[in-house]
């Protein structure tokens, strides 16, 4: 079992460098910090391009896999933000299916090499090779990236290829290889392939293998640990959208109440909303500051149909639509129901029963902003038309709410593939005819495994965090899968391998209102190669009070002001009980 190079590039031992690298590729369930070092040369990054991996050497089934270029990238930059040259390796794994996509990769291989990598995650439905060579997701902007600390960097667009809709595009679901891509396979494919490549590169094995995603890229860390934990030696999972299949299932419900005549509320509605939750609500953590850290107590405390904004009633007169300084009834009940959690009547593949409600006071929903962040945040959030059918198409200027086009790909493409159904009239609490369908979904792909022990027994280490501000992925629903993994290993087990924070203010992604940044990956190293357990944990803020900082606290704790002291420096919080 060999890689082959083109024969115009082949040396000598260049075979017995590739054999071995190929060996170590089928040793899809061993780790591969103990293997022996090769005995061959390593080969130059031009000696990749249009090498061929086969498909024994990667551990699901694949046609194998071709490197399509390589490239040597000269340094950039300065500071924190330089970069050395590397290798820049682009490649394809081939589908079993014909009709199939291809998966595409980068994988970075920088020339000062660490002995390590890291696999990045992606968004959405994916569709699109993630920023390998930049930043993990909320990672500190006064460090190096992973490549740039001499790691080699890889991530893959699992398995298909985007339309116009971007990371909403779910048209891939029609094919069950690419499905299946999608849900989890192409993880171990692309990682597969990588290893192989960079002991190819460098003639030696990769000591220590981590995992960076968020939203997806989220899911696909808490997948990578579950399914293959052989294979990575710890995960930073950012806001993680793990239980995806009943994550649509609430999105449906979502969109159906948002779809009603007079229930999308404009922006300056959602302005509103906002300013009603935060004068309630900002004082609960010991201190007026613009953040919502005790989120519990706002739960408890506020409603939109009682709440005041200005000296006036936030529901508008009579509950009847009469300006942006309220909210009708129609509009109440569209954010009381993302409020509050799905609930069904029957038990999916995944053992899911419902989904989450969400932090729906104080969160920012696509606000009026003048922050270069904003568009983002109103993509990910409610966009700017109303959800219909036929859903309103994504374009450079508008959209629907982001959960909105997601819930309508997954129906067309996912559920009943059939293009021209009308995914409003689908009721997830009642299916009907699409029920037994729905039920397989979750089990391909909700990543719910709560039993880490055999990552755990080898010495994996876990970093979990979520905004408490997400309008898109559940906060609720990270303290729901933490939660279960304390119950079924127990609190002191779980805190030998893993911690959640979470962080205030934060929305999903980005944020204008504190958008994180975290030095995880430090963390982490020092965790999983030193055997130091993370120290007191600090997140700083980029965008809206550009240097604030807070205490990231061990959940389920929260950042309380204690009293005295700079109200935007972490010093002066304290982390609460509940």
């Amino acid at each position: 079992m060999t890689i082959q190079p083109p024969k115009s590039t082949a040396l000598p031992l260049t075979a017995v460098v590739i054999a071995i690298a190929a060996l170590a590729g089928c040793a899809s369930q061993r780790h591969d910090a103990a293997a022996p070092a090769p005995a061959a040369a390593a080969l130059s990054c031009e000696q990749l391009s249009g090498m061929a991996i086969p498909a024994a050497a990667i551990g699901l089934p694949t046609t194998g896999a071709t490197v399509t270029s390589a490239q040597t990238i000269a340094a950039t930059g300065t500071g924190s933000a330089a970069t050395g040259d590397y290798c820049k390796v682009l490649g394809e794994i081939h589908p079993v299916d014909s009709r199939a996509p291809q998966i595409k990769f980068q994988l970075n291989l920088p020339t000062s090499w660490n002995k390590k990598a890291v696999m990045f995650g992606g968004g959405g439905y994916n569709g699109s090779i993630p920023a390998s060579a930049g930043n993990i997701p909320a990672g500190p902007t006064d460090k190096p990236a992973p490549l740039a600390r001499g790691y080699a960097t890889f991530g893959s667009d699992s398995g298909h290829q985007a339309n116009a809709n971007g990371s909403r595009d779910g048209t891939f679901g029609a094919n069950d290889e690419a499905l299946h891509n999608f849900a989890g396979d192409a993880l171990k494919k692309t990682r597969d392939t990588a290893i192989a490549l960079i002991q190819a590169r460098y003639a030696g094995s990769v000591q220590k293998t981590y995992f960076a995603g968020g939203s997806t890229g989220g899911r696909e860390a808490l997948l990578a640990v579950q399914n293959w934990p052989q294979d990575f030696d710890g995960a930073i999972a950012l806001y993680p959208a793990w239980n995806a299949a009943s994550l649509d299932l609430q999105f449906g419900r979502i969109s159906r109440a948002l779809a009603q005549p007079g229930a999308y509320p404009n922006r300056a509605k959602r302005q509103a909303l906002y300013d009603a939750a935060m004068t309630i609500c900002d004082p609960l953590d010991g201190v007026k500051d613009g953040l919502i850290s005790n989120a519990n107590a706002c739960h408890a405390r506020f409603s939109p149909a009682s709440a005041m904004l200005n000296g006036a009633p936030l529901r508008c007169a009579g509950g009847v639509d009469t300006g942006d300084n309220c909210l009708s009834d129609a509009q109440i009940t569209a954010f009381k129901v993302m409020e509050t959690p799905l609930t069904l009547s029957y038990t999916l593949a995944s053992g899911e029963t419902g989904y989450p409600g969400f932090n729906i006071w104080g969160t920012d929903f696509g606000n009026p902003g003048t922050s270069p962040l904003q568009p983002t945040v109103l993509t990910l959030a409610l966009g700017t038309e109303q959800t219909a059918n036929p859903m309103p198409a994504v374009t450079a200027t508008s959209s629907p709410p982001y959960n909105g086009t997601f819930w309508d790909q997954w129906v067309k493409y996912f559920v009943t593939r059939d293009v021209s159904v009308n995914s409003l009239a689908l009721d997830p609490q009642n299916p009907g005819a699409w029920q037994s369908r729905i039920v397989a979904l979750t089990g391909i792909q909700d990543a719910n495994k709560t039993d880490l022990s055999a990552f755990q027994a080898k010495g994996g280490k876990i970093l979990m965090a979520h905004g408490m501000a997400d309008a898109l992925v559940s906060t609720r629903g990270s303290e729901q899968y933490y939660s279960r993994l304390r119950a079924t290993m127990g609190e002191a087990k779980v805190a030998s391998f893993m911690r959640y924070y979470e962080i205030p203010g934060y929305g999903h992604a980005v944020s204008s209102v504190f958008n994180a940044a975290w030095d995880s990956l430090t963390t982490l190293e020092n965790w999983v190669e030193k055997g130091i357990s993370p120290p007191a944990q600090t997140v700083a803020d980029t965008a809206g009070v550009p240097g604030r900082t807070r205490p990231l606290c061990d959940y389920p704790a929260w950042p309380r002001y204690s009293g005295a002291g700079n109200v935007n420096a972490a010093q002066s919080f304290n982390c609460a009980a509940p």
